[in-house]
């Protein structure tokens, strides 16, 4: 390398990393899937384990596995409602249903993760293929009422009429064998503890590569038809597009992550690390309204928002939720921890009145403003509807 190279490289001024050179870096498919490994192998000891960090998040170990597999049923729905603009209030029929069929084939058939995994997510495609004959002739709420629907459908029957099956209310636990009959999935120990466990390797796998996979559908052609289809469906019709084949893509997707992440949380969620556990609340429409808070709240369509909104609902769900602390003079309230619907409902409506592009939105916005100071008035002016004039107002509506 001669100096004139070496010059580029670091740049003119001798920085070895320019602003304009990191803009261009954090954007490619290789730093993304360099960030997933790195989020996967720090997160469970960052949250569990960390110094000074961990006092204040006062997390565990389950905690981060029950949180990567609602990251990915997050990413699930993003994908559809974020690329394509289908809104669907029963994606936990994928949740729940592909956790009841991973459960059935480990009682009955094979307790193999691998061939658990294939045939939760295998139902969850089957699924979306003969509800998609339906949904996608329908538009705007009639597409979320439907799945909806299938979702409550499918509750019912697991829950009372297939009760000799799927025990009813009480569930399914069955336990699962070593991974390719060598590799147990429970705690580490030693060099490894960090990890926590094998269950949460097998799990950062399936993240990772997931993460990688819509990284790649984003920035190929197929991602930039989406984008198309979902600012504008009528013109995407009118150059030639073949509309309904790209949604049914685009759901079929959604459908094999959201079959992924609902059979790992029926993987993580057993007594132990080496059995799972279903039940018919997985595919409750609370849980389908739950995640359209999660992805909302962190910033959809997106990569790192439902990421984000995934870890703060979940989160004041099991932390917060749990914390005895009482407001000096106002003890008759009781503790703060038993409002954290309240909280996450607070946060909700800020998001959505001030920062359409939910949190992530807000800390991306917050690092640019760092690097442009004198745009930040016109910014909060720009994003406060108060603040703003009735003549640009006007123009929003």
């Amino acid at each position: 390398m001669n100096r004139e190279d070496l010059r580029r490289r670091i740049g003119v001024d001798g920085r070895l990393l320019s602003v304009e050179t990191w803009d261009q870096i954090k954007h490619t498919e290789r730093f993304i899937g360099g960030a997933a490994v790195v989020f996967v192998l720090t997160f469970s000891w960052t949250i569990s384990s960390a110094p000074v960090i961990s006092d204040f998040v006062q997390g565990y170990h389950r905690l981060a596995l029950s949180m990567m597999a609602w990251m990915l049923l997050g990413l699930s729905f993003n994908f559809l409602l974020g690329q394509t603009g289908l809104l669907s209030f029963g994606h936990a029929m994928f949740w729940g249903g592909s956790g009841y069929a991973a459960a059935l084939f480990a009682l009955h058939v094979s307790g193999s993760p691998l061939l658990i995994l294939v045939v939760g997510v295998l139902f969850s495609v089957v699924l979306a293929f003969l509800s998609a004959l339906v949904l996608l002739r329908l538009h705007g709420v009639y597409f979320a009422i439907v799945t909806l629907a299938i979702a409550q459908t499918l509750y019912r029957l697991v829950r009372e009429p297939l009760e000799p099956i799927t025990k009813g209310i009480n569930g399914l636990r069955p336990s699962f064998d070593p991974l390719l009959g060598v590799f147990a999935l429970g705690e580490y120990r030693g060099p490894l503890e960090f990890l926590g466990s094998g269950m949460y390797v097998f799990l950062g796998i399936f993240f990772v590569a997931t993460i990688v996979l819509i990284t790649r559908v984003r920035k190929s052609p197929y991602g930039l038809i989406f984008k198309a289809v979902q600012e504008n469906e009528t013109r995407a019709r009118f150059v030639g597009l073949d509309v309904w084949r790209y949604k049914y893509a685009a759901f079929m997707l959604s459908a094999f992550i959201g079959g992924l992440a609902g059979t790992l949380f029926f993987m993580v969620t057993g007594p132990g690390l080496m059995s799972g556990s279903v039940v018919p609340e997985r595919m409750l429409w609370t849980n389908s309204g739950n995640l359209v808070v999660m992805v909302v709240l962190g910033g959809l369509g997106t990569l790192a928002g439902p990421l984000v909104g995934v870890f703060l609902f979940q989160w004041m769900g099991s932390v917060l939720n749990g914390l005895g602390w009482v407001i000096p003079g106002l003890s008759i309230l009781g503790p703060i921890g038993q409002y954290w619907q309240m909280l996450v409902a607070l946060a909700f409506t800020a998001v959505v009145w001030t920062y359409p592009e939910g949190v992530w939105g807000m800390i991306t916005d917050a690092t640019a403003a760092l690097r442009e100071p004198q745009t930040i008035p016109e910014k909060l002016k720009r994003k406060t509807p108060g603040l703003r004039s009735d003549a640009e107002q006007g123009d929003d509506r």
